[in-house]
């Protein structure tokens, strides 16, 4: 396997409801990569909402897409050893939110596991990741980051991380306020009770992108064995 992109997020195991009504919701299983049938909303027109997050998949970044420098399966070793050395967590439950704009899954409670999960991703697969050009920095928009941020897209290659970061699972682009007035409360009913439910926080999911501008799926869980 030679990906484009290799993405370290966490994703709802198959089996847990999230997983079957946030893809249907996205209109793409990132697990086998069927599209899906999205529910009718009046007035708004779902698959153009949700069009960016569909290509990524149902997901948390936990490392944001990188290309490799030494290839997917040096980087999978990294990312087996790091899941050897980490334990399953739980992780709170969860719900619709306004995020800048954008609707997202977040959690209803602090989770300090969470936190050091994500930044134990971000700084463990690092050596894996070739540095952005400056064309991918530029789209980034540096001067509209604050300094804090451009220092980590400097080093790390993405401004969200470590302290900047915030665990989302995103349902849909920037929305209009009567766009969000819709599809708020559509969204926390079409996905009833499967965000609150209890969930640990078991494995590490690798996303690869095959080639510029194809959807994500998912490669592999690498169960947390810590």
């Amino acid at each position: 396997m030679n990906p484009h992109r290799l993405a370290l997020y966490w994703a709802p195991e198959d089996s847990d409801p999230l997983h079957a009504r946030g893809s249907t919701w996205l209109g793409r299983d990132a697990a086998t990569g069927a599209t899906l049938a999205q529910p009718a909303i009046d007035g708004i027109d779902l698959a153009q909402a949700t069009a960016d997050p569909r290509g990524y998949g149902l997901h948390a970044t936990l490392k944001p897409p990188f290309r490799l420098a030494h290839g997917y399966n040096a980087a999978r070793d990294a990312t087996a050893a790091l899941a050897a050395r980490t334990a399953a967590f739980d992780l709170p439950p969860l719900s619709v939110h306004d995020l800048d704009g954008f609707l997202a899954l977040r959690e209803n409670a602090p989770c300090p596991a969470l936190q050091a999960f994500a930044d134990a991703c971000v700084t463990a697969l690092d050596d894996h990741r070739t540095p952005p050009d400056d064309a991918e920095l530029a789209r980034r928009r540096p001067e509209r980051l604050t300094a804090p941020q451009r220092d980590h897209l400097s080093r790390w290659g993405y401004p969200y991380v470590f302290e900047e970061w915030r665990f989302h699972v995103t349902l849909t682009r920037r929305l209009t306020a009567d766009e969000k007035s819709v599809l708020m409360p559509a969204v926390t009913a079409f996905l009833g009770e499967a965000p609150g439910r209890q969930r640990r926080v078991s494995a590490i999911s690798l996303f690869v992108q095959p080639a510029p501008g194809a959807p994500f799926t998912i490669a592999e869980r690498l169960p947390l064995r810590g």
